[in-house]
């Protein structure tokens, strides 16, 4: 009686089950609602709704990120369940808006960038994740800092942010604050570079973020500006990096089994010298000439360089993984293992990795989640990067020339090289740089929502997070190397060997609540709390005169300790209002507030803005246009911080032994010459960031334009104070710098049909810092000074230039800062084949290049003797550009352009109807194909690759090249299986 009541009075009640339509798997947090209205629901954690209407016929949309809408005429009250389709264009794809909400791109204000599974690793494997980001999106600079296997890369977003602070992005692996340090490993100690100190960028680490299986992620989303990371507070001015790793669905169990199989070899080896008598003679003396005439006459002459790096490098990559669940429990279960030899013997990388993820709905209203990954991994990186007493594999080959004799005799016993401090060969062979990690990533949450209407709902979120390691270096020189023999001067042997134990806590709860109004208006409301730990202790002891063969630290003649130790702890709090009209109009306002220990004052709370407000044009009925699908502007604004380094807000001491009464010797301590402050406050960016979004011909074709304007105040630096103060400098709050810049991306699929795709997309975007105040004078940083070339930091100035002495003074004679960055990416599919591939060019970015100095300096560069001259007219051989050291250190920057195939993929899809025939129903998929990376590579860089930085990571002084470990293409070839 009362159902007919309601059919006959046009009210009543639909309700059903919003389900994926391909695995059937329900959809929680799916809205519904009654179209040109503001009635609406959201879908339970079955994907359950219920929706009173008042008035037959309507028609009810049904929406969720990351799926395509569908909208569904309804006459009756009835149980109506609907399928959405997973998003096939980038309107729908989920962005980030918070620490606990995202919303779709389609109404984004920010131009964040997103990284799916089959754009990370879908075309080639890659060695590393950071290095998977390379020309995946606009904004960055990603580049390898050497090319030695595990990794070392730098990732800068739209510009340096930091002169002396951290420039390198914050990662966020499942909501777990995770580390990406370089740890040295205290090689200084035998190549003296940096002074010797023990620890120092200069010694080739590798960065830990490199120990994440690229193969376990589902996505990534970068939070390029503070505009959009302003969310994140203190640690967000170089960016966000957000990793959400695959997770287990209801149904079927499914199995997937991958190996890849390959080889990789130098990118670029630059060759011998051409020599004959009169150049033996001009660069080595008469002495050299009998010697290389024996050697010449009798095939002897050998390539150095390709005997180190002329190596092919075998590699093997082996991934399992299982997925499943049931309607309460899903998990994802991943294991991989990588093994990569190095194009240098005696290097490599291997990992293992295991991954478990789980979630479970304990109610309706109670669900839970656990992500789990276990890391190990072993990586011998060789010996290379700046060295002041000749003993580097790089240093040394730059003065060993071909007809010296430097392989080992039948007992295995290396000559002594005449022409340097160390033999390379013996050096390579012999030497330990070893760097173990055993690393555990763990984050657990709790979602609960408290309740669900028609109108409203409210969830509370609570998470936490543990990234562990420990990292063990060890780095062995025995005493029969040539340059450890006391009679060369050596000291009998080096043993240094480190521990690292490293320990990240996070925690944070939220609340965010949902409302419609009566006005067509969506109210989203977020706010809660942050809790950071993080505590690093590190050990290097440093032994010398080994007894025997032995390597132990504690039988040598001597052992020196140092120990670093980082305790800091952050809180804050952060609210955020989102408000959407129909999806016209998007407004997004909130504030973070963070407090550290690392701050002046550690309880004074640093309050960082943001807003935003995105118009969606083509929703409005006046303004539609035929065949325009978006057209959106947006404004953002927000603002971000840098913390001081840790040990900035004290002063600094080291042990020493002082004279004592009657001459005895007695321990005390001594300054470190760098005055803390106490006062210090974190770095302040502030950013504004326009753009529009435009899609057109039913997506076919997309443009997406920003523009920023990016400025940091407060810069962190090191003022000089007067010598009579006892300290050399002190670190204050003295200078603003700004970075401006434009990033355009068109997205055209070319073709669409059954049988054949081709989607295609080019990216372009550039920047321009500059120091825009300086309470200091200007003063140099970084490389090896202005008579080599070096960065200067200088008001009114890029804060990215590189100087050095000429005839007229201080001269600037490049900028690191590319003019501009290009990619076109490519995906053809035919039938069942596959084609995809990345082309990347950078225009523009000098480098410092010592190398070519080192070689020119030893008479062994392979352009010596060229007659030619470089694109300025000067003459570009050995001879001129020794000619000018200490005269211009203008032939020591270099344009370090390049275009470059970075990624090349050709797959085959075995048809279903096959494997049916063969494997019946236990095959689901399979495939094969072939992978490649940096295989075609064009620059006129005189060395071997234009991605180089011999200090590291750092944010100022990368570019700079002395002897690197060289950089390698790889070839993989694949196969794949789904059960």
């Amino acid at each position: 009686m009362l159902s007919c009541y309601a059919v006959l009075s046009g009210q009543g009640i639909v309700s059903g089950v919003v389900t994926e339509a391909d695995s059937g798997m329900p959809i929680p947090g799916a809205n519904v609602v009654v179209k040109g209205t503001n009635q609406g629901t959201v879908t339970d954690f079955d994907g359950k709704y219920s929706i009173d209407v008042k008035t037959f016929p309507v028609v009810l949309v049904f929406s969720s990120l990351g799926f395509s809408s569908k909208e569904v005429s309804v006459n009756t009250a009835s149980v109506l369940n609907v399928t959405l389709s997973v998003s096939a264009t980038a309107l729908d794809e989920v962005v980030i808006t918070g620490l606990a909400t995202s919303v779709k791109r389609s109404n984004s204000a920010n131009a964040v960038a997103s990284i799916s599974a089959q754009k990370l690793v879908g075309v080639a494997q890659p060695q590393t994740l950071d290095g998977a980001l390379a020309g995946k999106f606009s904004g960055a600079i990603v580049s390898s800092n050497s090319g030695a296997p595990g990794g070392g890369m730098s990732v800068k977003l739209r510009g340096i942010t930091s002169v002396f602070g951290n420039s390198q992005p914050l990662y966020i692996v499942d909501g777990v604050y995770v580390d990406n340090s370089s740890i040295s490993a205290g090689l200084n100690a035998v190549s003296a570079a940096a002074g010797g100190g023990s620890s120092s960028n200069q010694d080739n680490p590798s960065n830990r973020i490199a120990d994440l299986d690229p193969n376990d992620i589902e996505n990534i989303e970068i939070l390029k500006g503070a505009s959009a990371a302003a969310i994140y507070g203190s640690r967000a001015a170089a960016g966000v990096v957000i990793i959400t790793t695959k997770s287990g669905r209801s149904g079927k169990t499914q199995i997937q089994l991958t190996q890849s199989l390959g080889f990789n070899s130098a990118i670029n080896l630059l060759g011998m010298r051409n020599y004959d008598e009169d150049k033996v003679r001009a660069s080595f003396g008469d002495a050299a000439v009998p010697n290389f005439i024996a050697a010449r006459d009798s095939g002897r002459l050998v390539d150095y360089e390709d005997e180190l790096y002329g190596d092919t490098g075998f590699i093997s990559n082996t991934a399992f993984n299982i997925t499943g669940g049931n309607d309460r429990t899903g998990f994802f279960a991943g294991f991989s293992h990588k093994n990569e030899e190095g194009i240098v013997k005696r290097t490599g990388y291997e990992k293992t990795s295991v991954r478990l993820n789980l979630n479970h709905k304990i109610s309706d209203q109670l669900k839970i989640g656990l992500n789990s990954n276990y890391i190990n991994s072993s990586t011998d990186r060789g010996f290379f990067n700046n060295d002041n007493t000749g003993t580097t594999i790089g240093i040394a080959l730059t003065g060993t020339p071909p007809w010296v004799d430097l392989f080992p005799d039948a007992n295995g016993n290396y000559p002594d090289n005449p022409n340097g401090a160390s033999n390379p060969l013996q050096t390579r062979d012999l030497i330990t740089n070893n760097e173990e990690v055993n690393r555990v990533i763990m984050g657990g949450s709790v979602e609960w929502d408290i309740y669900n209407t028609s109108r409203s709902s409210l969830k509370l979120t609570a998470r936490a997070g543990l990234d562990s390691y420990d990292l063990l270096t060890k780095a062995i020189f025995p005493k029969v190397l040539q340059f450890q023999k006391p009679s060369n001067g050596g000291v009998n042997g080096v043993s240094v060997q480190g521990t690292t134990v490293n320990r990240n806590i996070n925690f944070s709860g939220f609340l965010v609540h949902n409302y419609f109004t009566n006005n067509n208006l969506h109210f989203r409301t977020q706010a809660g709390i942050t809790r950071e730990f993080f505590n690093r202790n590190s050990y290097l002891i440093t032994a010398q005169d080994l007894i025997a063969s032995e390597t132990n630290i504690d039988q040598a003649g001597s052992q020196q300790a140092t120990q670093f130790r980082l305790k800091q702890e952050d809180s804050g709090f952060f609210i955020q209002e989102e408000v959407n009209y129909q999806d016209k109009f998007i407004l997004t306002a909130g504030l973070r507030g963070d407090k550290s220990s690392n701050n002046g004052d550690a309880n004074k709370l640093y309050y960082y803005p943001k807003a935003s407000l995105a118009a969606n044009l083509n929703n409005f009925e006046f303004l539609k246009m035929s065949g325009v699908d978006q057209l959106k502007l947006r404004i953002a604004y927000g603002e971000a911080g840098n913390f001081a380094a840790f040990g900035s807000l004290f002063t600094s001491f080291n042990s020493t032994l002082i004279g004592g009464i009657g001459g005895t010797g007695v321990n005390g301590i001594s300054l470190t010459g760098v005055l803390g402050n106490s006062t210090i406050e974190p770095e302040r960016q502030k950013e504004l960031e326009l753009g529009f979004d435009f899609r057109f011909l039913k997506n076919k074709v997309g443009l997406e334009f920003t523009y920023y304007t990016k400025k940091v105040d407060k810069l962190i630096l090191n003022a000089a104070n007067e010598p009579s103060s006892g300290f050399g400098t002190e670190v204050v709050n003295a200078g603003s710098l700004e970075n401006k810049g434009i990033e355009v991306a068109l997205n055209v699929k070319v073709a669409q049909s059954d049988d054949f795709n081709w989607d295609s997309s080019l990216n372009f975007w550039k920047n321009k810092s500059e120091i825009t105040k300086l309470n200091i004078p200007a003063f140099n940083l970084g490389a090896f000074g202005a008579t080599l070339g070096t960065f200067r930091i200088e008001e009114g100035k890029s804060a990215t230039q590189i100087v050095g002495i000429s005839p007229n003074g201080l001269q600037v004679f490049g900028d690191a800062e590319p003019d501009f960055q290009m990619t076109f990416n490519n995906t053809v599919q035919y039938k069942n084949v596959e084609l995809s591939f990345l082309f990347h060019w950078k225009q523009g970015g000098d480098n410092v290049n010592l190398t070519t100095l080192l070689t020119d300096l030893n008479g062994t560069s392979h352009d010596y003797d060229d007659t030619g001259l470089d694109p300025s007219g000067s003459l570009a051989n050995g001879p001129y550009r020794v000619s000018q050291l200490g005269t211009s250190a203008k032939v020591f920057v270099e344009d370090a352009s390049y275009l470059r195939l970075r990624e090349l993929g050709l797959y085959y899809r075995i048809p279903s109807n096959l494997l049916n025939n063969w494997f019946g129903n236990f095959v689901s998929g399979a495939k094969i194909g072939f992978t490649g990376t940096n295989l075609l590579n064009f620059f006129d860089y005189n060395s071997y690759d234009p991605e180089v930085s011999n200090f590291g990571s750092n944010g100022i002084s990368t570019g700079v090249e002395v002897t690197p470990f060289p950089s390698s293409k790889r070839f993989m070839f694949h196969f794949s299986v789904n059960f």
